[in-house]
């Protein structure tokens, strides 16, 4: 075995990990954009919420009486929001359009009138 075979393949190793390090640092995204949502009868706000395709965000739904769903098969999402509790739910639009989110859990009279659209561009 060559004595200077060892010393050479710790460098090479190192300098491999040194460089994967720096790339796994620089390939680092930004953190998703949070959009903050709340829910009360019967209404959500923002009634409308814009995002980009692709871009990966986190919705920070919170209600402000009574436990209300937040629903868009679309979307896939089917979530509950309950008082007194913030949920946070990530999404990453894969297609553009409009799409309407419902509250698929009976919060009152005006229940059936409660949605809001996030349009994908």
């Amino acid at each position: 075995m060559n004595s200077t075979a060892s010393p050479l393949r710790w460098i090479a190793a190192a300098a491999l990990a040194l460089a994967t390090l720096a790339v796994v640092r620089g390939a680092q995204a930004e953190p998703p954009t949070v959009v903050a949502i709340s829910a009360r009868r019967f209404e959500f706000s923002p009634a409308e919420v814009t995002l980009e395709r692709g871009q990966p965000v986190v919705l920070r739904l919170t209600s402000l009486d009574v436990t209300h769903g937040f629903y868009s098969k679309q979307l896939g999402l089917d979530e509950l929001i309950e008082p007194g509790k913030v949920l946070e739910v990530p999404l990453t639009p894969g297609e553009a359009g409009r799409f309407t989110i419902i509250c698929d859990h009976f919060c009152g009279a005006g229940h059936g009138n409660m949605k809001m659209v996030v349009v994908v561009k």
